[in-house]
């Protein structure tokens, strides 16, 4: 299940919620503006350009970092300090995330722990193995990209980020309907499979040939995210007295959805460094391992049910 889920449902019901596309509001702020302007003017050409590029790290370099990354960064922090100063509220500002970028990554490092426990715990003729490492695989690309586009912020890296997201949103619908009615009925989850495809790829060309509409991507995940959360939710209570490790299912649902509260917070980082979008990611990692920890029970049961019906 996908760790942007809840959230993408929350904020839909909420009506909340900045398009990434506009600027934040630090961003728009005179001081802010009149600052990156001068020291564009200053720093970026000419010799101020040269001296830039000959003393910038290795590290910021390879990671795309311009002079004019360098500036906002500047100017953002001398805007804060003067909000900090005049004990006016800190506004929020676009650009690098260390502390989500590194959320994403341990997020990621995570995935990659419970993808290797469960092919170690889990015999591969279970009923379940392909599709669960196949949604590993799928979220593992998603954290990937996340930690990317929380490093360097540019038009593919936030495509990719969104892409990715929405896929394992989809992948998580799929794994419900494998899970709940595709092993007796292989041939309907097949298709349900071919049309979450068919669907992803209609989302995605439309955002990339047509026009990448933030309204429209919300709108699309809130009402796949709202039909995986209550699919799964229903099937866990139905099933909650036979198989008594569900509670790990429910457990994530409801945590996502109250982790998910953390975005509608604004409050200035903690230690300058961790916002409420950083503490969000770093809050998904226990959940994520937890719902690892519920497919490693829920596939070991269905391979025991499978040998039973094969001796029987």
């Amino acid at each position: 299940m996908a760790a942007r889920t809840a959230l993408l449902l929350l904020l839909g019901v909420a009506g909340a919620g900045p398009a990434p596309a506009q600027a934040s509001r630090g961003d728009r702020e005179p001081v802010y503006r009149e600052c990156l302007t001068h020291c564009e003017r200053r720093n970026c050409s000419g010799p101020g350009l040269r001296h830039f590029r000959s003393h910038q790290p290795l590290y910021m370099s390879l990671t795309g970092w311009t002079c004019r990354d360098e500036c906002k960064y500047e100017c953002m922090w001398l805007t804060v300090g003067l909000y900090v100063q005049e004990g006016y509220k800190v506004p929020q500002f676009h650009g690098k995330e260390p502390a989500s970028a590194f959320a994403s990554f341990l997020n990621g490092i995570a995935n990659l722990v419970m993808l290797n426990r469960y092919k170690a715990a889990v015999p591969r003729s279970s009923p379940m193995y392909h599709t669960c490492i196949a949604f590993a695989w799928v979220s593992l690309n998603a954290w990937f990209w996340s930690t990317v586009f929380h490093t360097r912020e540019t038009n593919l890296t936030e495509k990719m980020d969104y892409f990715c997201a929405s896929a394992v949103i989809l992948h998580s619908v799929y794994l419900c309907c494998v899970r709940t009615l595709g092993l007796k009925r292989p041939a309907f989850a097949t298709a349900i499979g071919i049309f979450l495809l068919l669907f992803l790829a209609c989302h995605v060309s439309y955002l990339t040939l047509v026009r990448f509409d933030y309204g429209y991507n919300m709108v699309a995940n809130v009402v796949i995210g709202l039909l995986n959360l209550l699919w799964w939710l229903g099937w866990c209570m139905r099933n909650q007295q036979r198989l008594p490790y569900v509670w790990k299912c429910v457990a994530v649902v409801l945590l996502l959805q109250a982790l998910a509260l953390l975005e509608l917070l604004d409050f200035p980082p903690l230690l300058w460094v961790f916002d409420a979008h950083a503490i969000w990611h770093i809050s998904t990692i226990p959940v994520n391992i937890l719902f690892y920890s519920f497919l490693v029970d829920d596939s070991l049961y269905l391979l025991k049910a499978n040998s039973i019906i094969k001796i029987d």
